[in-house]
């Protein structure tokens, strides 16, 4: 179990500053593990927190990262498949919405606002 407070708010990053006390817990616990041990376990954590996130967001957590990263069309395309799912997110709807027309897909964006205001 990795505390969430070791985790960037909203992202699986590790933030070295607050994951200090937890590594250093770790290794006096179980002093066999190596420090690439617990480089690969904080590893793993990163990424098991970005999936609880993206789960938790129904897919705005994994599309704000990859539209972070320059790859707007791969966030769409993931808020899409995640739609799919769960029809009724309106959160998710807007955010679709909104990278679309930053795309200069305006129409399509305005008709994922109009899916987003109704009432399921």
């Amino acid at each position: 179990m990795v505390p969430r407070s070791i985790f960037e708010r909203g992202t699986g990053t590790v933030v070295p500053e607050r994951a200090a006390p937890f590594r250093e817990m770790i290794m006096n616990r179980y002093p066999w593990l190596t420090e690439n041990s617990v480089n690969v376990l904080m590893e793993r954590a990163s990424r098991e927190m970005s999936q609880i996130l993206d789960e938790e967001t129904s897919g705005r957590s994994a599309a704000r990262h990859l539209e972070e990263k320059g790859h707007t069309e791969k966030a769409i395309t993931h808020l899409e498949n995640m739609l799919i799912l769960n029809p009724e997110d309106s959160d998710s709807w807007y955010l679709l919405g909104e990278l679309l027309c930053k795309i200069g897909r305006a129409e399509e964006g305005y008709k994922a606002f109009s899916k987003g205001r109704k009432k399921f």
